[in-house]
């Protein structure tokens, strides 16, 4: 296995991308190159908070049957003829392992995703995926794959359960707070109308217990009243949805007495 610095010939491909160009011979499939079993993030969904760089592994079988100097798999939206965004410049490999002619390689690679330059609210959706293969003439040619890849904005939640320590048949109200990541403004804002599980665990129990369902209020608000019963662990739990992944918060511990 091996990494290999980005090459000239790449360069230009990103550059002639950035501004709505391609050259002629960009997005024509060709016989003598294809990928396949392209694997984005083991198949689970892409999700990304305001900061931190998130490296989604990436792995693909690629055969060809010339020289190429460089090759790698991406994500993009859009229709692929040189307007598309795309994701896959940056990261680490690709690393190979090839078969003794050469001709067909299974290799892993990383695309990083750095939010606060690549990332608005509109991208938390369905990406495609395609491959690059570039020759050593420079030439090169870029193939779609029906492979695709769920990018999602990261979800925060938080819990309160009051008063602590409490009698037994009393009531206990938890409040809490849900928030997804803006990737307009690369901060966390409150999520409104959202279905949030309670849940509660008895102490010395492995297991947690759905107990009811709160709906989040205008600022992603969530509160709710319980009857003290045995002492445990309270907790909310969202599920996720097709923009936003799933959250938990920390458990709150109420000593019942």
């Amino acid at each position: 296995m091996h990494r290999r610095t980005l090459p000239i010939a790449l360069s230009g491909l990103l550059a002639l991308s950035a501004v709505g160009l391609s050259s002629p011979s960009a997005y024509a499939a060709e016989s003598d190159i294809s990928f396949s079993n392209i694997v984005v993030n083991g198949g689970k969904p892409i999700v990304v908070g305001t900061s931190k760089m998130v490296s989604v592994p990436v792995t693909y079988t690629i055969r060809h049957s010339v020289k190429l100097d460089w090759h790698y798999v991406f994500l993009y939206r859009g229709v692929l003829n040189g307007s598309e965004k795309t994701l896959g410049s940056g990261g680490q490999g690709p690393y190979c392992t090839a078969n003794s002619s050469g001709t067909v390689e299974n290799c892993e690679m990383t695309v990083d995703i750095v939010p606060k330059d690549d990332l608005v609210n509109a991208d938390a959706t369905t990406w495609k995926t395609g491959g690059t293969g570039i020759k050593p003439n420079g030439s090169y040619d870029t193939d779609k794959n029906s492979v695709t890849a769920s990018v999602k904005r990261y979800a925060k939640l938080t819990v309160n359960a009051s008063p602590e320590p409490v009698t037994k048949g009393q009531k206990i109200t938890v409040t809490g707070q849900i928030t997804r990541a803006d990737w307009n403004t690369h901060k966390y804002a409150g999520y409104s109308g959202r279905t949030v599980s309670l849940q509660f665990r008895e102490k010395g129990a492995s297991s947690y217990t759905t107990v009811k369902k709160v709906t989040s209020g205008s600022t992603g608000g969530l509160k709710t009243t319980v009857t003290a019963g045995k002492d445990g662990y309270w907790r909310w739990v969202y599920y996720g949805n097709s923009t936003t992944g799933s959250a938990k918060s920390a458990a709150d511990f109420v000593d019942v007495r």
